[in-house]
């Protein structure tokens, strides 16, 4: 009889549909039945001998909230048995409401005492218990989870004693994952938290990837690459990495009717083990990544989502970095400014923050001009040491991709039919704060803001703390136009400031989105007096009254 191993996880949701995932322990037929009657049924498909399926709900009613159960083969294997939980449901959008949009990035899944000592209560099980507690109160219409949904560089003591009883750690990677079935224990250790499980399976979700979801500081140069690419296991862990995030992430942030036009989905579906074609493809996405399109739009009524690939298709040539490559770069833009009449709110979300502090900006600037060899041949190898060994790889150490997104962001707000706010959602960082751009060479009408939120649940240590605090300060300005000078550095097309934070701890923003209104909501997640966790809030502001 089959089980359930994974899930389920309820992914895409609109006003008539959406698709439930699930791991099963065999092939099978999965179901997702609805309390209104309405639901679907799918095959299994096979990648590395695990089985999965993404079920698609069709016929439901906008403004209704059926609970659903899955059963396999015709046995019912969700909800478990004696779950402490409310029932799962479908939360179908009527329109013309609130939207309430809660994202944030890199969660650790392991306890909180296991490797990285007491980081404190995770901010997502803390959502999920206070859902739990009030089922029919305030809770997300969507989550866009930013980047680390699980860290193959960073694993648990319990994953590498795992590992150690299938392979020696003695050679690299040691106790990092090596393959597909690695990568599918970080999953199970990830999405089987009770808490965890239960919020995936009744709030829908939309996915990306950052570098530890393969590796810390994935494609921050050419020279980097070259150097991972002459490791004996470098090419395994990639793309076991691709095909771990194409089965778990990326096929849920597909609509149907994206999944039923999408070719290696029709590939891995027409084969009993759909292995081989994965594998092509991810081949593929690793030697031309300009052929493979991991970003997508979701649209929510009159709210755009655009969430955006910066670490699979970056162009690392020195001579013509950039964060995004042609193709990937015009999408963005045709999506951003398309029909912007019917679009009240625009978000583009990227793992990466777009502004941050002026001194860590003008240092990642300074460091890619020295790179593409500005200040001669023992600069250029300064800059590449320097490059990895502080992490310098946002949007800043791209500068032609930094004023190409500076740009875009002030044309898709700007004139007729602007939205009311253009809003960039980050995480990455390990701490958050709202930073507002300005234009001095023109007038934008729409409210945009940088919202960067992170971890959900990881830690930074205290000398990075101060090293961001500083980083907005006036001497630290300073100090950065310094080195922009030595780099011979342009000018950044925008200003910023910082109008919120910065924020350290595990949490979460939300925003509540009303036809043209905006409200933003910080939570911590921390350990009451009575010794649960709470979400309180830090900060809330309306981006736009």
């Amino acid at each position: 009889m089959a089980g359930l191993r994974l899930g389920p996880l309820l992914r895409y949701a609109d006003g008539t549909s959406a698709t439930v995932w699930v791991e099963t322990s065999r092939p099978c037929t999965a179901e997702v039945r609805c309390a209104d009657g309405t639901g679907g049924t799918a095959r299994t498909f096979q990648i590395e001998g695990h089985h999965y399926a993404l079920v698609p709900v069709t016929g439901l009613t906008p403004g209704t909230s059926p609970p659903y159960e899955v059963l396999l083969d015709g046995t019912r294997a969700w909800p478990l048995p004696d779950s402490r939980f409310p029932p799962s449901v479908i939360r179908v959008p009527a329109g013309g409401g609130d939207l309430r949009v809660a994202f944030g990035s890199c969660r650790w899944a392991a306890p909180p005492a296991d490797g990285k000592g007491a980081i404190g209560p995770d901010a997502l099980d803390t959502l999920a218990a206070r859902i739990a507690a009030a089922p029919e109160g305030e809770r997300p219409d969507v989550l866009l989870l930013l980047g680390d949904q699980v860290y193959a560089d960073e694993t648990s003591e319990a994953t590498r004693r795992w590992i150690s009883a299938r392979r020696g750690l003695a050679d690299p990677p040691g106790g990092q994952v090596a393959d597909y079935e690695e990568y599918t224990r970080l999953y199970h250790e990830s999405w089987l938290d009770p808490e965890v499980r239960w919020l995936l399976s009744t709030v829908p979700s939309c996915m990306i990837f950052d570098d530890h979801d393969v590796v810390d500081d994935w494609n921050t140069s050419a020279a980097w690459l070259a150097d991972m690419r002459a490791t004996g296991w470098w090419q395994e862990r990639l793309l076991s990495g691709l095909m771990s995030y194409w089965v778990h992430q990326h096929l849920g942030n597909l609509s149907p009717a994206e999944l039923a036009a999408d070719p290696v989905y029709a590939a891995v579906r027409a084969t009993p083990d759909g292995t081989d074609a994965l594998r092509a493809f991810a081949a593929r996405a690793d030697r031309d990544p300009a052929s493979v399109r991991w970003s997508y739009r979701r649209d929510f009524g009159r709210v755009r989502v655009l969430m955006v690939d910066s670490r699979a298709g970056r162009v690392l040539r020195e001579d013509s970095r950039a964060m995004l490559d042609p193709e990937e770069a015009a999408w963005l833009r045709a999506q951003a400014l398309e029909d912007r009449d019917s679009c009240d709110h625009l978000l583009i979300g990227t793992s990466l923050p777009w502004l941050l502090p002026h001194l860590v900006h003008d240092l990642e600037a300074w460091d890619a001009a020295l790179c593409r060899g500005e200040r001669g041949v023992r600069w250029a190898r300064f800059g590449e040491r320097l490059r990895r060994g502080a992490d310098l790889e946002h949007w800043a150490a791209f500068p032609a991709s930094f004023a190409a997104l500076a740009e875009l962001v002030a044309e898709a707000g700007s004139g007729p039919g602007a939205p009311a706010t253009v809003l960039v959602l980050s995480g990455d960082v390990h701490h958050a704060y709202v930073a507002e751009p300005r234009w001095p060479s023109r007038s934008v009408d729409a409210r945009v803001l940088q919202l960067t939120c992170s971890p959900v649940h990881n830690s930074v240590p205290l000398s990075i703390r101060l090293g961001f605090r500083f980083g907005w300060s006036a001497a630290a300005r300073t100090l950065g136009r310094r080195f922009a000078r030595h780099g011979r550095c342009a000018e950044p097309p925008v200003r910023w400031r910082r109008t919120g934070g910065p924020w350290f701890g595990n949490q979460l923003m939300t925003l509540t989105l009303r036809g043209r209104s905006a409200r933003l909501r910080l939570e911590r997640a921390r350990t009451a007096g009575d010794g649960q966790p709470r979400l309180e809030t830090v900060a809330e502001s309306e981006p736009a009254p």
